[in-house]
Parts: C-alpha cells; sequence; structure tokens
C-alpha cells in the first residue's frame, strides 16, 4: 500500500484485517472521509502516512481476569486496554464494565478518544479499556474483588505518564475506589494513575457532573452561534446515566424544558418538563433501584408515563440530546425527528447516532455535534484532575465549572473554524479536522 493511498483503499485494507470489527470501522470510516482530503494536500502528511497510522491502535493488550465469587467459585472473564495513541500525551481513556464489551467496541472507543482529547487541548492521548465482566446484581465484595483481580493484570501497563484510565458504564466512584487502592497496595505510590476518584483521596471537584455538564456548556455555545438561547426550548434526552440525568439537571437548571429520559427497557416521557427536583431524586437514588425511571414515575407525578420499549424519539423536541448508547439513534429516529422539526443534534454518548441517522441530520441541514467534541468535558475535567494530582492541589468548585466551560467554548470554536460551510457549520467535520490537525502536526514532527 503507498503513501499516496486513497480513502477507498484506506478502508479496504483495514476492513480485510478487521472484517468482523463492525463499530471500529464504522468509527474509522466516519473520520477518514472528513480527514482524508486535508491529508492528501499536505506533504508532509503524505509523506508519513498520517492518516492510516492514526487509524491503528498502538496497542492492544488483553488479558485473563480470575477471581472467586461469593460462592467460592472461580469466575474467569476478558480484560483489555486498548492504547491507540500516545502522540500528545499520555494514553488516556475510560473503563467499561459491561458483556457487550469486546475488541471492536473498544477499539472503535479509543479512537474517538484519540480525537475527543486532542480537541480539549490538553496534553492526553488515548485509550480505552474494560471487560466482559457485568456487575449487576453482584455484591459488593464481588465487585471489589473483581476490580482488585483486573487492577492485578492492568497495573503492569499504566500509570501517571502512561496510560491514566478513568471511569465508563458500570465503573463509578465506587469501582474507581477498588481499582485505585489496588494500584496503591501493589506500588507502594501515591500517584495519579487513575481519574473519577473520590475527592477525598486525590479526585476532583465537578467531575462527575463534568460530561453532562459539558454537553450543555457546549450546546449554550451552539445556541449563541445561531442566535438562540436554551430558555424555554424543548430538550428530548436519552439514558438515565450520569451523563444523562446531568446533562438533564443542567438544562432544566437554565429552565429549558427536559421531556423525556431512558433506558434499554424504555422510555419516561413528562411533556410539561421533569422539575429539578425529579432528576435530582432521579441521581440521588439510581443506584437504588433495578429501574430508576419506573421508580420516578411513581416518585413524581401522574403525568410522567412510561412506555416499555420505546425509544424517547418520536416525541416533538426542539434539542434532541442521545446520552444512552452507541449507535441508539437510527435512520428512522432521525427522520422522525426531523419531521416533527427538531433543530440540534447533540451526541452525550459514544457515536449513539447511526451513519445513516447521521446523514439525514446533514441532508436536512440540522446542526449535529458529534460525541468527540459535546461530550468531552468528562475526559477535559480528567486532564485537570491529573494537573491536580501532579501538583498536589485542589481547585474550588467554581474555577473548575469555569474552566469546563472555557474548554467547551474552545472546542465550539474550533469546530466553526474548520466546519463552516456558507452559513451551515458542519461540527463534524470541524471536530474531525481540528483534532486531526493537531494530531497529524505531532506526528511528522516526532517521526516515522
Amino acid at each position: 500500500m503507498s503513501h499516496t493511498s486513497n480513502q477507498d483503499q484506506l478502508l479496504e485494507w483495514l476492513s480485510g484485517q478487521y472484517a468482523e470489527q463492525t463499530e471500529y470501522l464504522q468509527a474509522v470510516d466516519e473520520i477518514v472521509n472528513d480527514i482524508m482530503p486535508v491529508a492528501n494536500v499536505h506533504d508532509d502528511y503524505k509523506k508519513c502516512d498520517v492518516v492510516r497510522r492514526l487509524c491503528v491502535p498502538e496497542r492492544i493488550i488483553q488479558f485473563s481476569v480470575q477471581w472467586m465469587n461469593d460462592n467460592n467459585e472461580i469466575e474467569i472473564h476478558r480484560g483489555w486496554r486498548v492504547q491507540h495513541n500516545g502522540l500528545i500525551g499520555p494514553y488516556k481513556g475510560g473503563l467499561r464494565f459491561h458483556p457487550t464489551v469486546n475488541e471492536s467496541i473498544l477499539k472503535f472507543l479509543a479512537f474517538e478518544q484519540t480525537f475527543k482529547n486532542a480537541l480539549t487541548g490538553l496534553p492526553m492521548g488515548g485509550a480505552k479499556g474494560g471487560s466482559d465482566f457485568n456487575p449487576k446484581g453482584r455484591s459488593n465484595n464481588e465487585i471489589m474483588r473483581f476490580c482488585q483481580a483486573f487492577m492485578g493484570e492492568l497495573q503492569r501497563h499504566i500509570g501517571s505518564h502512561t496510560d491514566v484510565p478513568a471511569g465508563d458504564i458500570n465503573v463509578s466512584s465506587r469501582e474507581i475506589g477498588f481499582l485505585y487502592g489496588e494500584y496503591r497496595r501493589i506500588h507502594n505510590q501515591f500517584e495519579g494513575t487513575l481519574t473519577g476518584k473520590d475527592i477525598s483521596f486525590g479526585g476532583s471537584h465537578v467531575r462527575t457532573e463534568a460530561t453532562g455538564f459539558g454537553l450543555i456548556y457546549m450546546l449554550e455555545a451552539v445556541l449563541a452561534e445561531h442566535d438562540e438561547q436554551l430558555e424555554g426550548k424543548c430538550v428530548g434526552v436519552s439514558g438515565a446515566g450520569n451523563v444523562a440525568l446531568h446533562a438533564a439537571l443542567k438544562a432544566v437548571t437554565k429552565n429549558a424544558i427536559v421531556v423525556s429520559l431512558s433506558n434499554s427497557r424504555g422510555c419516561l416521557i413528562k411533556k410539561d418538563g421533569f422539575s429539578e427536583s425529579d432528576i435530582r431524586w432521579a441521581i440521588e437514588n439510581n443506584a437504588s433501584y433495578n429501574n430508576v425511571l419506573t421508580a420516578l414515575a411513581d416518585e413524581s407525578s401522574a403525568d410522567a408515563v412510561w412506555q416499555e420499549n420505546k425509544k424517547p424519539w418520536g416525541q416533538t423536541m426542539d434539542i434532541c440530546l442521545p446520552c444512552a448508547t452507541q449507535n441508539e439513534l437510527d435512520e428512522n429516529d432521525a427522520t422522525q425527528l426531523k419531521d416533527n422539526g427538531v433543530k440540534y443534534v447533540l451526541e452525550g454518548a459514544n457515536m449513539p447516532c447511526t451513519s445513516e441517522a447521521q446523514r439525514v441530520f446533514a441532508d436536512a441541514r440540522i446542526p449535529f455535534v458529534p460525541g468527540k467534541a459535546s461530550n468531552a468535558g468528562g475526559v477535559a475535567l480528567s486532564g485537570l484532575e491529573m494537573a491536580q494530582n501532579a501538583t498536589f492541589s485542589r481547585d474550588s468548585w467554581e474555577a473548575l465549572d469555569n474552566e469546563l466551560q472555557s474548554i467547551m467554548q474552545h472546542i465550539h470554536q474550533q469546530c466553526v473554524e474548520e466546519g463552516k460551510d456558507g452559513d451551515f457549520i458542519h461540527y463534524a467535520k470541524g471536530a474531525n479536522i481540528a483534532a486531526f490537525r493537531r494530531l497529524a502536526d505531532a506526528m511528522v514532527a516526532q517521526g516515522v
């Protein structure tokens, strides 16, 4: 394969090696489509074969996690760490514990994370990891023992200047605490090797809220760019986890009307909008219920309606915020949203909109902001937590929240500069190109 290979040849080369890794190939296809024209007019990028090298992870670590459950039975799970790219800083990205975790999903997440981290302006490379272990229904002791066994393997490959994992789906402050405790015992060092830690041992204010709050700060920047404001807008949110609930909370406190939340079993619709107390109740009680949304329907009022096995995208809304999981919003959903007059779509999850859905929004000239830009608030705060750990300091809530807002505005500005096309802004294209330039320049500067 020559250095000047075009997009089709690159994708054919990758598909030949990873044909079964559909999520990874989808992520590559979406980004390469935007960055290849930039690479093709830059001789240094072509000479260093930058695009192809950025698509392939630098390192994939797979290991066995062997541990004993409460019945004194040995269980064996698979664990991974995909260290995709370390050009501009230590590898950085979350850990996900979920039965669906596999190499393709982690490769796509690590690839996206590389571009997301580059957008923040902070010195962080891209990575992702996790296990097919499902913590749902497990005792606290079982989760602790699994985390300790997982870290017993992972600890060989991470460190504050090497790779700094964080949480992701099913890995919250509890799991981070168990993981960090094991790392500290093994290495006899207190260092910023994990982010998302509890505030009592090196954690940061605003980290829990950062992804959801950052999504709303990005939304405000997008609205301001279009001479609009959030107050009074009808907002549809999918998901019922950390990102969805904190995005809903921030939107409600800014007088938006949040009409939906959802999970894998259905959606909860409240047409006159959830109250701030509704959202705070869901945040506080999320871990106490098998389905916090049906519990919220009972707790809230008669006008909150639970719809079994439904998505929220049939509702009329000004703003769509998919915050659940990858490929949750498909072409039919996008068409329905378009027909119902949606004006803006911002991803709170990683790649929740399928390629076909994104095309529907693009064809209708609906501003669409991809997750690598709109949900970068979480990793941005992780970067700030790393800085605090390195200097043995703790910044105030207000200072960190202001810094988060500044970073989201910086990301928005990059998207506008690289994605503006007349009176329309291709946010996805702008995000991809801005991140690519930073990564490509670093690769050329560091040599082959």
